[in-house]
């Protein structure tokens, strides 16, 4: 009997067996699923390089370079051709992704910040529920990575020639060899020795390159070498057209490319007219000798060539724009050509591991990077080349090989969309949108998802003095808004793709700036974008930066300072029309004025946050902010109060035992209906709310400034903002009780 049903038993086996599809018994077997036969949570392989324009890949429609690797994940998956950054610089862009949030969220604006990262990644969420993370290569954030199992990062920029990695132990090894290739090299050492090999894991494989200054492998130096790439045609653009701040850039070809850092020249620039002087080549000096004979072997015929010709005539300003050109373009796609070489030999391992199937490939790049369009190099500016990034994806059995995706991503998107593959949950306060319901849908955009994307550039009066900028682009247009010049861009991006006309005051555009404008308020206010809250440099006017260095020297330089003031021109006032009431009330108290004419809460924010105190540590500071915000922008009394706060949490950190008297803003304005005025009553209305009557003590004295009827008499107020000198003599008075009653 037993025997019998053990042959009945194996009979029935054999006949369900049958039933099964061949491909679900090949599934059960396949590494993509555990022994249980549950489907395993994918991996995930993040290359992520730097300053890699879309003009320089294949599958973007490149016609100067070619990049197989690269575009077979394209042809193996998807490629997401409106693809965008958040804010077009290496370390900010870096921030936006790890954490899904915009730059004045994350708090890492521009570079030269440091990373908090003790705030929530989504590398430490995959950690959460079970992923391996690591991170090789670039890094350049300021602060070690946290979330990560293992981490070997370059220091700052790094360099392409001999590199130093810092390992978790704070120690930094030095590898002989070409970057690139030493990155690739480590990041496939950990996928085949070092990782757990039952865990999924998340692998961010980040290489410096293209990043200036354009060192290719000697393996590369031959590419291009007898053939001119073709220029864009925008590369003489006259930057007519558009808002005089693009005239002001230093990132031209034409002008700000030095002799030997970018042009490869060795000793004396010899030509100062069209070379910038006095940066050398750093990665020459880091060669061995072996290295630099293969270098000077490919490089130093052009340049003895190139300089006999100068010498000789034969070459116009236009011709030496050209040759600069080409000797960057050359070195960038040679770099680049590094970059695919590496995305070959990872998919080549996934392929022989047999990981691929179950391993999801992702190439990006900070950011785009302008290949002489608009005569320039670098990033930063809102105009397409630097604004969308690259985005290209392999998912087997989710995302069709060969898809084309039209739908508006931004690298805010990225965190979450990595947790949702994982399956971890998304915290709320991520900005940004999970792509893989898109993904499962063809990589096409739903009703539901976004139709415009933002964007913010914060680095003003920095390197290549682009200027502060934010807006929002669309499917077919861009709006762009400039502060300090308080300008709006406008551009039709089908009838004018390369950027060349603003339209913002043609009639027949009315329609569209107007509702554009609306939809940039919108989306400001749905990332809680509030500039009175972000710290802001003025250090593009000449005037606010030789004021800020004085009084940044004054604090240093002074010792034993019992009272400071900190505000704009009102407060800088003092040494002008109130210098003698300055000098009568508060010389004794070997007080400092660090008030700026024209700053709005977020220039105090920026000098509190680098510096503007030295090292004093006044008994009382009066503060009094926020009627240039009014003034400038009229901005909403809610977000000037949240500056205050903001100002007043900086002040508690750095001055933890100063008393602050934070004072209402004077009234402004012919009359009490004056619509500023009112702003600033209704801000006044918000901080008072601040003061704790121990630390923060709030005081109202407009009133001593009006008039019965509310109006302000000229002789106190010449133009119904700034004091004159019975103006600061009233002040002086009525602040005085406050100042007796805090031991001054």
């Amino acid at each position: 009997m037993n025997c019998f049903r053990f042959c009945l038993r194996l009979m029935l086996l054999a006949f369900l067996a049958a039933l099964v599809p061949i491909s679900t018994l090949h599934a059960q077997s396949d590494q993509t699923t555990d022994p249980s036969g549950v489907a395993k949570r994918p991996n995930i392989v993040f290359v992520f390089s730097d300053d890699h324009a879309l003009q320089a890949i294949g599958a973007y429609g490149s016609k100067i370079n070619q990049t197989p690797n690269l575009d077979r994940i394209a042809k193996e998956g998807a490629v997401f051709q409106n693809s965008f950054c958040a804010n077009s610089i290496c370390g900010p862009s870096r921030a936006c992704i790890l954490t899904g949030k915009h730059s004045h969220i994350n708090g890492f604006l521009r570079n030269g910040n440091r990373f908090d990262g003790t705030q929530v990644t989504f590398p430490k969420l995959l950690q959460d529920v079970g992923y391996q993370t690591a991170l090789i290569g670039k890094w350049h954030l300021g602060t070690d990575p946290t979330g990560f199992d293992h981490w070997e990062i370059l220091p700052g920029q790094g360099h392409y020639y001999n590199p130093d990695l810092i390992q978790q132990d704070g120690t930094k090894k030095r590898f002989e060899g070409y970057v690139t290739d030493i990155i690739t090299e480590h990041s496939l050492q950990w996928l085949k020795e070092q990782r757990d090999p039952n865990k999924p894991f998340m692998l961010m494989c980040q290489q410096k390159a293209p990043h200036r200054n354009w060192a290719p492998h000697p393996r590369h130096f031959s590419l291009y070498k007898n053939e001119d790439v073709p220029e864009p045609e925008t590369l003489f653009d006259d930057y007519s057209g558009r808002s005089d701040l693009l005239k002001e850039n230093e990132m031209s070809v034409a002008n700000h490319f030095y002799w030997g850092h970018d042009m490869k020249f060795h000793g004396e620039n010899e030509f100062p007219k069209h070379f910038e002087s006095n940066l050398k080549d750093g990665e020459y000096a880091r060669m061995t000798t072996a290295q630099r004979a293969a270098w000077d072997a490919a490089y130093e015929p052009e340049n003895q060539e190139f300089i006999r010709a100068m010498k000789a005539g034969e070459l116009s300003d236009r011709d030496v724009v050209s040759w600069k050109y080409q000797r960057y373009i050359k070195d960038y796609l040679r770099c680049v050509q590094a970059v695919d070489d590496s995305v070959g030999e990872i998919l080549s391992y996934l392929d022989e591991a047999g990981l691929a199937d179950n391993t999801i490939v992702i190439y990006s790049s900070d950011q785009g990077f302008y290949l002489g369009e608009h005569g320039w190099y670098d990033k930063r500016w809102m105009f397409e080349e630097s604004l969308r990034m690259p985005f290209l994806i392999r998912w087997p059995g989710v995302i069709a090989p060969g898809t084309d995706s039209r739908a508006m991503i931004q690298n805010i998107d990225y965190a979450p969309t990595f947790l949702d593959i994982a399956g971890a949950e998304v915290p709320a306060a991520i900005q940004g949108r999970s792509m893989v319901p898109m993904m499962q849908n063809g990589c096409k955009a739903s009703s539901s998802w976004r139709d415009a994307i933002y964007y913010a550039y914060y680095e003003n009066a920095a390197v290549h003095n682009v200027p502060k900028h934010d807006g929002v682009r669309t499917d077919q247009y861009k709006l762009m808004f400039f502060p300090r010049t308080r300008q709006w861009q406008l551009f039709d991006l089908q009838s004018d793709p390369n950027e060349m006309t603003s339209l913002h005051d043609e009639p027949a555009y009315a329609a569209i700036f107007e509702g554009l404008k609306k939809r940039y308020e919108d989306l400001r206010d749905f990332y809680d974008v509030n500039s009175a809250t972000i710290p802001d440099t003025r250090g593009d006017e000449e005037r606010w930066r030789q004021r800020d260095q004085q009084i940044t020297q004054n604090a240093r330089n002074m010792k034993d300072v019992r009272l400071a003031f900190l505000g704009d021109s009102i407060t800088q006032g003092w040494e002008g029309r109130g210098k003698e009431v300055w000098e009568k009330h508060y010389a004794g108290h070997n007080a400092i004025n660090l008030g700026i004419g024209g700053d709005r809460t977020e220039h105090v924010i920026w000098r509190l946050t680098y510096g503007g105190l030295g090292k004093i540590q006044p008994e009382v500071l009066v503060l009094m902010i926020g009627t240039n915000n009014t003034g400038h922008f009229m901005q909403d009394p809610a977000e000037v109060a949240a500056g205050v706060q903001e100002i007043l949490a900086l002040l508690e950190q750095k001055l933890p035992k100063t008393k602050i008297v934070l004072q209402a803003i004077l009234p402004r304005g012919e009359s009490k209906f004056d619509v500023m005025r009112l702003n600033n009553i209704a801000i006044n209305d918000r901080i008072a709310k601040f003061a704790d009557g121990e630390r923060v003590h709030f005081i109202e004295i407009g009133d001593r400034f009006l008039e019965s009827d509310g109006s302000i008499d000229p002789e106190i107020m010449p133009d119904y903002l700034h004091l004159s000198t019975k103006g600061y003599e009233i002040w002086a008075e009525a602040l005085e009780p406050t100042l007796k009653e805090l031991g001054l």
